[in-house]
């Protein structure tokens, strides 16, 4: 098939690439003219495991090429897929200009049947909204579809393509017979192709997220609780999973959730909700569970300084929102660096991916390390925040003997606090007396 995926952002790379990767012709569009030169050339703006070797790939094979003439890439293509970024605007909901804006273009350029997929997360009725705007400008007829994505970041490759399910959203038999037949060869070991309505489907996207966000909060909730009354959370969390009703995913006690997804997801529902005049209490726990995991882990360091840190160096394992990314929106490391910064604390950091990312958030205000064990020179104590598999099995002599103190607080409880203790090391972990 003919496409064009507006947006060469994680979702609009991730979607064109693995649509290519299927035999279609991809016209990535983007109006960053910089990006786009650097994506000709195989270099690709963002990590995601897999991404660039199927990029290079594709564009190799001419079945994936970059763009930045919407109008163009519109006319050879059937599909048109939204990929834009919807920011989260002040008061929480989503900021659909940029969508509103493609939408527009989209309608000018326009001259033959389309389907328009919005692939963004979008709030429910922007498909009304979209077909609205593209109706203004062409008399050419169209569909608009919500194709919901589902993609987790550094395993989002292999998400799309071998999808749990994918759900198309539509209220027109000839774009689902055609989506139907886009997707095909995704499903091909029986997994589903969701077809419901339109505005189903985009409610789908926002339930999805929210709900692990609520998991989530409520480990973290639980693990809190064990804290106090001299309960460990994991064997709590391990009692739990082995019920099939609940599952081991997303029910990890930590520093709460962060990246481009469930926070802005989650407060784009609630801004839903309150315009809907519906009542939210499990989603605004969430939302405060989640701020509230974070001040607790500085309040922990706090108190085991005296609530002085004033002078002090930490070194800091993990940056990124979670392992396999680059991606620091919403990251828990922020919010806990900056707390520890506004006390008078020194930091070393170090992440795998995430160091240029970094830099944008904290300019020179905290030291980059050119590797895990280097942050550790003259630091007071390691905070580990980024659970990335290399800082799984690290040498915990080479880490005693680095640190002034042999103290570790673990934000995402990968140490064993028995053996830890047993070798000297003062360790605090999540949801552990």
């Amino acid at each position: 098939m003919e496409i064009c995926v507006i947006g060469t952002g994680y979702v609009g790379l991730v979607v064109g690439t693995c649509l290519a990767e299927m035999g279609n012709n991809v016209i990535c569009v983007d109006n960053n003219e910089e990006k786009l030169d650097k994506l000709k050339q195989g270099i690709v703006p963002i990590f995601e495991p897999g991404l660039e070797e199927l990029i290079k790939t594709n564009v190799a094979e001419k079945r994936l090429e970059f763009s930045s003439d919407l109008k163009n890439a519109v006319k050879k293509s059937l599909i048109c897929f939204i990929a834009v970024g919807t920011p989260q605007g002040e008061d929480g909901s989503a900021d659909l200009k940029y969508v509103c804006q493609v939408a527009e273009s989209i309608g000018e350029a326009m001259n033959d049947y389309k389907i328009v997929v919005d692939k963004s997360t979008v709030p429910v009725g922007t498909a009304d909204k979209v077909t609205e705007i593209i109706k203004s400008k062409t008399n050419h007829t169209f569909d608009v579809v919500s194709n919901p994505e589902f993609l987790k970041q550094g395993a989002a490759v292999d998400d799309f393509l071998k999808p749990d399910r994918v759900v198309v959203g539509s209220n027109s038999e000839k774009a689902t017979k055609i989506m139907q037949e886009l997707y095909a060869p995704f499903v091909r070991t029986g997994n589903p192709v969701i077809i419901m309505d339109v505005k189903s489907a985009e409610m789908t996207k926002y339930a999805s997220n929210a709900f692990l966000a609520v998991k989530i909060s409520y480990a973290n909730e639980i693990a809190n609780i064990c804290e106090k009354i001299g309960a460990d959370a994991e064997m709590v969390r391990i009692g739990m999973c082995s019920d099939k009703r609940i599952g081991s995913q997303f029910l990890f006690p930590g520093l709460g959730y962060g990246g481009s997804c469930f926070p802005k997801d989650v407060k784009a529902l609630l801004k839903t909700a309150k315009e809907n005049d519906c009542d939210t209490q499990m989603l605004s726990a969430a939302d405060n569970i989640n701020q509230l995991q974070r001040k607790l882990f500085v309040e922990k360091i706090l108190k085991h300084y005296n609530n002085d840190i004033n002078g002090k160096t930490f070194a800091v394992w993990g940056l990124a929102f979670k392992p396999k990314t680059d991606d620091m929106r919403e990251a828990p490391s922020i919010t806990i660096i900056n707390a520890l910064l506004e006390k008078g604390a020194k930091i070393q950091a170090y992440d795998p991916k995430a160091i240029e990312s970094a830099k944008f958030h904290f300019k020179d205000k905290i030291t980059y390390a050119k590797n895990a064990y280097d942050a550790l020179d003259t630091a007071d104590a390691l905070l580990l925040l980024t659970e990335w598999n290399e800082f799984r099995r690290p040498d915990f002599k080479i880490i005693k003997n680095k640190l002034k103190t042999p103290l570790i607080f673990d934000g995402r409880n990968i140490y064993d606090r028995k053996h830890l203790i047993e070798d000297g090391f003062t360790y605090y972990g999540i949801g552990k007396a």
